[in-house]
């Protein structure tokens, strides 16, 4: 994960000091891009450890469409509960929990209707089956791409989709994925955006009988929070550990059949993690 570390350090020679909604203030710079071979080995951050089951979670919770954090809660994952809070989602008339139109619901139901009570029908586009469904009849087609930025909806939720676009690309017989991110908390984000988007590009190739290529991960808005400016130079100050693998279950063959079980990490090896405060 050199890319990481080298990003890091651009940011904290090079960044700009500039104020952010959360009044935390950041060193912000603008337009990063980072590449991943994922035939080398699955890129989970080993200079400090990183939560996993939250990650593998968070992307079925995608997958499936959902917007409510219960799924994650019964399963032991809290990343959204800052945003899930009564008194965060009474500010767009929701019960708590409800996140309302996030990325599950652009992924599965883009552009969906509302019943008379407020709450979304099914009628929307089910981008991400699409998506499968191209990619296996159509692989050269260029508009492999999933939104998750609506801008109808944008502030309709308490915290708009940051990684927005995502395209993949076949060739020689892989899929690789190339994310764009509009606001990029390098410290805590950035590390399980790359982890996922590498995820999910393994489950998509594993259905659509292709090998893994690359993942790209470019960011608009690229930023450490000044409280985390430390922890960015404690993660500088470690060696870099080799890559751990995934293994998928062999049999699935429908991304929506996919569950916690089928997903392992082996050899995972990292440094002792490192407490950050997050910015809400």
């Amino acid at each position: 994960m050199k890319q990481y570390l080298e990003l890091l350090t651009h940011i904290l020679n090079t960044g700009t000091k500039k104020g952010d909604r959360t009044g935390t203030g950041t060193q912000s710079i603008f337009g990063h891009q980072m590449r991943f071979n994922l035939a080398d080995g699955f890129p989970l951050l080993t200079t400090k450890k990183v939560h996993i089951k939250s990650i593998i979670y968070e992307l079925l919770w995608f997958i499936k469409g959902d917007t409510n954090i219960k799924y994650l809660q019964d399963h032991g994952v809290t990343i959204w509960d800052e945003w899930a809070t009564a008194e965060q989602t009474a500010r767009f008339d929701r019960q708590a929990g409800d996140l309302g139109p996030v990325y599950g619901h652009q992924w599965r139901n883009f552009g969906a209707s509302k019943d008379d009570d407020g709450a979304y029908n099914l009628d929307g586009f089910d981008q991400l089956k699409s998506l499968i469904n191209e990619i296996k009849t159509n692989p050269n087609s260029r508009r492999l791409i999933i939104s998750g930025w609506n801008p109808i909806e944008a502030n309709q939720v308490a915290l708009p989709p940051c990684h927005t676009l995502f395209q993949f690309f076949v060739a020689d017989g892989k899929l690789s994925c190339q994310l764009y991110q509009r606001s990029a908390d390098v410290f805590l984000g950035v590390p399980f955006n790359i982890a996922s988007y590498a995820l999910l590009t393994h489950l998509i190739a594993q259905v659509c009988d292709l090998q893994v290529g690359e993942f790209i991960w470019t960011g608009g808005d690229t930023h450490l929070y000044n409280n985390h400016i430390e922890q960015a130079k404690l993660q500088l100050s470690r060696e870099p550990l080799p890559l751990c693998q995934l293994q998928l279950n062999p049999k699935i063959k429908d991304l929506f059949a996919f569950t916690f079980d089928d997903i392992q990490i082996t050899n995972y090896q990292s440094h002792e993690r490192i407490t950050a405060q997050v910015a809400v």
